[in-house]
């Protein structure tokens, strides 16, 4: 109990670290909108009484405050671009992006552990040589190639013409997998590769510590070295980079995925917010995802303790 309270005091103090950068950056440095809203005519009192309602004339502090209350109760204002309130914006697109990013992260993450086990069991012959190799390849890879590649093979009558080019318009379990099996495997090839190479160097090092070496020497089989040995003493570091990959994989990964389907999630919504400077639904998004960082930093050095009870 100690030892969670202190952590959560630790990340009280990071979040509001965190947040004070982002509010700085994209809220007291960050454009401002009155010309915006009243145009380039005004005159002085109706450009006092605009910056009135904007807050612009309160002091740093009082808005700083304003912005992480807004941030932590969800009243995030309303678009400057739609005029809807940014709290539905959110509660309309996450659970989209969600939907639509956890296969191929959990997929992507499965099988770069499934072959990293396999490429250090197997380290330095041909196995292990061939993984590399397909990992090195999926790196040297863009994004966008991979998704280009996907689309024509499996979306296109020069391929297989399967799954529909863009949109979403899920139903049912079976428009679901119909509108999000080419995005899941665009995220899966994109990721395997970095996923890969990390887990083996992870589960190599691992594989060379004395203890591996005294199992193998009783004769405990392979299957046990690696699942109940070398993987069990992994997690920490695999833990790390599943739960730090989340926030970048939600945001960066939607973000080009759903502007190139046309998926109205999160990514899409703040695609078209950067490209019309629709400053609430940016604050909003840098703000929170902010804050995801901070919150999945405390959940994982709780979890430290559960995989791991030597960490205090």
């Amino acid at each position: 109990m100690r030892y969670a309270l202190s952590k959560l005091a630790h990340g009280l103090f990071l979040v509001l670290g965190v947040t004070l950068i982002s509010f700085i950056l994209m809220v007291w440095f960050g454009p401002d909108q009155t010309y915006t809203l009243i145009g380039k005519n005004a005159n002085p009192q109706q450009i006092a009484e605009v910056r009135h309602e904007l807050g612009y004339d309160q002091p740093f502090a009082r808005r700083y405050v304003d912005y992480v209350a807004q941030l932590f109760t969800l009243n995030l204002g309303a678009s400057n671009s739609s005029g809807e309130p940014v709290s539905r914006i959110l509660k309309r697109t996450v659970p989209i992006t969600l939907a639509l990013m956890l296969p191929g992260f959990i997929l992507g993450n499965l099988l770069g552990i499934a072959l990293g086990l396999t490429a250090a069991q197997h380290r330095g012959r041909w196995t292990d040589h061939l993984i590399n190799g397909f990992s090195v390849t999926g790196m040297s890879l863009s994004f966008l190639v991979i998704i280009i590649l996907l689309q024509v093979l499996l979306s296109t009558p020069y391929g297989l013409n399967l799954f529909p080019v863009r949109g979403w318009q899920v139903d049912d379990p079976g428009s679901y997998l119909k509108y999000v099996t080419v995005p899941t495997l665009s995220l899966i090839l994109v990721t395997l590769g970095y996923n890969t190479r990390f887990y083996r160097a992870v589960f190599v090092d691992e594989s060379g510590k004395d203890h591996i070496r005294t199992a193998r020497a009783c004769g405990a089989s392979t299957a046990t070295i690696l699942w109940k040995h070398v993987l069990k003493n992994s997690l920490v570091p695999v833990l790390t980079r599943i739960m730090f990959s989340i926030p970048l994989i939600v945001i960066s990964g939607s973000l080009l995925l759903e502007s190139y389907f046309g998926i109205p999630g999160i990514g899409k919504a703040t695609f078209d917010a950067i490209t019309s400077g629709d400053q609430p639904v940016l604050k909003a998004v840098v703000g929170l995802t902010a804050v995801a960082f901070v919150l999945i930093q405390i959940l994982t050095d709780l979890l430290y303790r559960l995989v791991d009870p030597r960490i205090s």
